[in-house]
């Protein structure tokens, strides 16, 4: 259960802000097509994060027991002073003649390739070893809640939002998780 809140909350607070909500935004704006572009979302996150958490899964079985926890603490402190520094869409997406669905896939796919959140889900498979349909399952309801409104508010939330507070409230979460990972190793290193 700790690893299924743990992503959820990390990867929900850490996408408030980041290109692929923003994706979400030009989306919802472009196509007006709710139901096939969340869709679409829901089904690349599942792809993309599936994908993700198996190679942490993956690493955590390569490196030594003892590094670990020192290496995703390590690796939490990063992506929370990575979350400060906010994201801009790089391209406007190409619209897919497939259709909305088609269009929210693929770029969402390929958008959450090397992004934070992506890479939060592998240190979290390592995190949990063993749970790794727990931070799947969390790291994409992060996504979604984060997303879904996204996508039928639209650039209306956007403007209200304050994402730059939220982004300081999402790196703090990360550093504080980093930090109990880390104290938590060094206690067990006694």
């Amino acid at each position: 259960m700790e690893a299924l809140i743990t992503s959820t909350l990390l990867v929900a607070l850490a996408e408030i802000g980041d290109k692929t909500q923003l994706l979400s935004f030009f989306l919802a704006a472009r196509l007006r097509r709710p139901g096939p572009i969340i869709a679409g979302i829901l089904v690349a996150t599942l792809v993309n994060h599936a994908l993700a958490g198996s190679v942490g899964a993956w690493l955590a079985g390569l490196a030594p027991q003892g590094w670990l926890p020192w290496i995703t603490g390590g690796l939490f402190i990063l992506f929370g002073l990575w979350t400060l520094h906010p994201d801009a869409l790089d391209d406007t997406p190409a619209l897919h003649k497939a259709g909305a669905f088609v269009t929210a896939l693929i770029t969402f796919f390929l958008a959450e390739m090397g992004d934070k959140t992506q890479i939060a889900t592998i240190t979290l498979a390592a995190r949990f070893p063993g749970n790794l349909l727990a931070v799947v399952t969390g790291t994409t309801l992060g996504m979604m809640a984060a997303n879904i409104p996204a996508v039928l508010i639209g650039e209306k939330l956007a403007a209200r939002l304050p994402l730059k507070a939220i982004r300081w409230v999402a790196a703090g979460v990360f550093i504080l998780t980093g930090a109990f990972t880390l104290l938590t190793a060094s206690r067990s290193a006694l």
